[in-house]
Formats: structure tokens, C-alpha cells, sequence
């Protein structure tokens, strides 16, 4: 009886396995390895942060904080009602300027210079190598990849699930020019089947000419990475579009640190940065911005305006869902940064004064 258990169970897992392998993705080798182990970020097999950084900020251990994450938390961490998204006319947006538009959690449409850029697509309703983990919130699925037109170019900021989606890639595959990810993540799109010069892998400070007109420069963050087991095997990032003294940064996942200081005084005149602000906890506070230190960020960054992502999709943390949208109301008041808050679909024209709503306060 012991013996078919195990033989059951065995199977099991090895069913499970040969389910999620495909989008578990590949570790770097041959001569992508080589390059990563030339990176002054690499050491003794793993990346590292400029900072010591650990992944739990609390003391406690791995299984307490999961129990905690899976049965703790507010009893408002799901909307109760559909979150607003409006319809994208992309053909519609002004060819003369520079736009922006969230399109929930992480993913962005940018179109700066003319360029069309994708950051972090994930149109899949699961964040997670399951079909029922990590649930996205109801109508924040609205757009797909159907929906984006041809593409100079899709950023990725790290291999998470909540960032690199390979139904989302594969789906891209033929509608974007160039791939850009830092160091380690091309090995997932070239095994997922993106071809070989289309991916672009970056290490900090590094910089890319998409176009002659717009340079994208791939920085540092304080995260980490790894899409199972495996952590830190390939390089996570901040990124900065740049032409003709206008500059737009997207800080990917982050937690707090000298960083931002160093962007904001290389790159001075930051017109619009793009900053994380969700799934936080005290638990985590070296990977993620706690609220107190999201203006803190972007008054380092110098920036004129800010938008908050990384929010508005998945429950990945334990605060209301809502509560990043009011720690970040209540933090401008004191900021010299402006605080844009558009509701998903929305078009952000960093060079014009809009007004946003205060859409989630609209929700229940």
C-alpha cells in the first residue's frame, strides 16, 4: 500500500513538473553564462545587490511568513467590484508626443519618439506557474496581446512571474523588433523560442540605442530574481528612455537605496519616473518600497512627475488593495514630485498638465 502511495505521488509531482517546465524557463549557460560571470554583479554563482539585502527584513523564518502571507493580511485585499480600465485607441495617441499608459500591475505602453514600447506584459490572468495562484483581480484582464500594435521593442525588467509571462512573450513574439532584458533573462526567451537577435541582455549601466533618437540605459535596483527554486541566477533592473533631454525611468522592483540618488544625479531633469509602489510589507522591506519611501525615491530621482505601478492587479502582499493609491495620496501633499494617478487605460502625456481622478475610491 506504502509502495503505491509513493508510485502516486511520484507521478504527481513529476505530472506537476512536466506541466510547469515549460514556463519555469532555462538556466543561462554556454556562452551566456560566460558573459553574466564577466559581470561585476556576479559572484560565487548568483547576482548580488550593490547592498546586502536579504529577501525576509523580519525575524522569522520562511514558513511563519508564508503562513502569515496566505492567512494573515487585511480582510480588503480584493476589490469587491470590477476595477475601471478604459478602451486604448493606440492609434489615436498624438504621434508628436510622448504617452504613457498603464495597463495594470506592471505593464506599460510607452511611446516615446515615435518608438512603441511594451514593459512587463502580462496579459495571462495567473501570476504564478499554477492556474490558480495568484488571481488576476476581475476586469483587470482587459487587454491582451492582440491588442498592442507592432513594437520596436518589449522591456523586461526581471524574470518574476508578475513581470515575464511566456503566454504574453509567446504571443509577442512576432510583433516586436528587439527584446530588451537584463543579464540571464534572455535565456527564458531564447528557450521559449524568441530568435536569437532579438534579444537584447543588458547589465547595469549598460545602454542600448533603440533608435537613433532614443537610448534606453539598463540601472540598477535592489531586488532579486528566480522563477522557482533557483534564485539570483539572472540580473533584475531598473530602466531609463532617453532622447533629446527628455527622460522617462521605470524603476521595476525595488526596494530603497542609494540608487536612486545616483540615477537622479546622473540623469538630471527626470520628466517622468514610473515607480513600484505595492505588494509591500515590513517583512520584505529590502525589496520593495514601503510607502514612506516611495516619494523618498522619487525626490532622489528629481523627477517632476511620478506614476505609481506594481499595484491594481494581483494580491501578492497583505495590505488592502486600495492602500498603495492612499499612501501615495497622503505622501504627495508634502512632495515636490507630482502625483499622477490614471486609472488603467488612461493616456499619460508627460509633457501636458492633466488631472486624474481618484478612480479607487470609486470601488468598493
Amino acid at each position: 500500500m506504502t509502495a503505491i502511495v509513493l508510485l502516486v505521488l511520484s507521478c504527481a509531482v513529476g505530472g506537476l513538473f512536466l506541466y510547469m517546465k515549460p514556463s519555469l524557463g532555462r538556466a543561462p549557460d554556454g556562452e551566456r553564462l560566460a558573459r553574466i560571470e564577466s559581470s561585476p554583479n556576479y559572484r560565487d554563482g548568483v547576482f548580488h545587490n550593490t547592498l546586502p539585502t536579504t529577501t525576509l527584513t523580519e525575524d522569522k523564518n520562511f514558513i511563519v511568513s508564508m503562513a502569515e502571507f496566505l492567512f494573515g493580511g487585511s480582510d480588503r485585499q480584493k476589490p469587491r467590484a470590477p476595477l475601471p480600465a478604459k478602451p486604448i485607441d493606440f492609434a489615436a495617441l498624438p504621434a508628436d508626443k510622448d504617452a504613457v499608459i498603464w495597463m495594470g500591475h506592471s505593464t506599460l505602453y510607452l511611446q516615446m519618439s515615435g518608438a512603441k514600447i511594451l514593459v512587463d506584459p502580462v496579459f495571462s490572468t495567473y501570476a504564478a506557474p499554477l492556474p490558480f495562484m495568484n488571481r488576476a483581480f476581475a476586469s483587470t484582464n482587459t487587454y491582451g496581446a492582440q491588442d498592442i500594435p507592432a513594437l520596436d521593442a518589449v522591456l523586461i525588467t526581471h524574470d518574476h512571474w508578475d513581470h515575464l509571462d511566456r503566454p504574453s512573450i509567446l504571443a509577442l513574439k512576432e510583433r516586436a523588433g528587439r527584446f530588451i532584458c537584463p543579464l540571464g533573462v534572455g535565456a527564458h526567451l531564447a528557450y521559449w523560442g524568441i530568435p536569437a537577435d532579438k534579444i537584447i541582455e543588458t547589465d547595469w549601466n549598460d545602454a542600448y540605442d533603440l533608435t537613433p533618437a532614443l537610448r534606453i540605459h539598463t540601472l540598477e535596483a535592489r531586488h532579486f530574481s528566480g522563477r522557482l527554486l533557483n534564485r539570483n541566477m539572472t540580473l533584475w533592473g531598473s530602466f531609463l528612455l532617453e532622447r533629446d533631454g527628455r527622460r522617462v525611468f521605470i524603476s521595476g522592483d525595488t526596494g530603497y537605496g542609494p540608487h536612486f540618488a545616483e540615477i537622479g544625479a546622473r540623469f538630471p531633469g527626470i520628466n517622468l519616473a514610473i515607480v513600484e509602489n505595492g505588494q509591500y510589507n515590513e517583512d520584505w522591506a529590502t525589496i520593495h518600497l514601503m510607502p514612506h519611501e516611495l516619494f523618498k525615491a522619487a525626490e532622489d530621482l528629481a523627477a517632476k512627475k511620478m506614476i505609481t505601478v506594481h499595484n491594481g492587479k494581483f494580491d501578492l502582499s497583505q495590505h488592502a488593495w486600495d492602500d498603495p493609491y492612499e499612501e501615495a495620496l497622503a505622501h504627495a501633499e508634502d512632495s515636490p514630485v507630482t502625483l499622477l494617478t490614471p486609472m488603467m487605460g488612461e493616456v499619460v502625456l508627460p509633457d501636458d498638465e492633466q488631472i486624474f481622478s481618484y478612480w479607487w475610491r470609486e470601488i468598493d
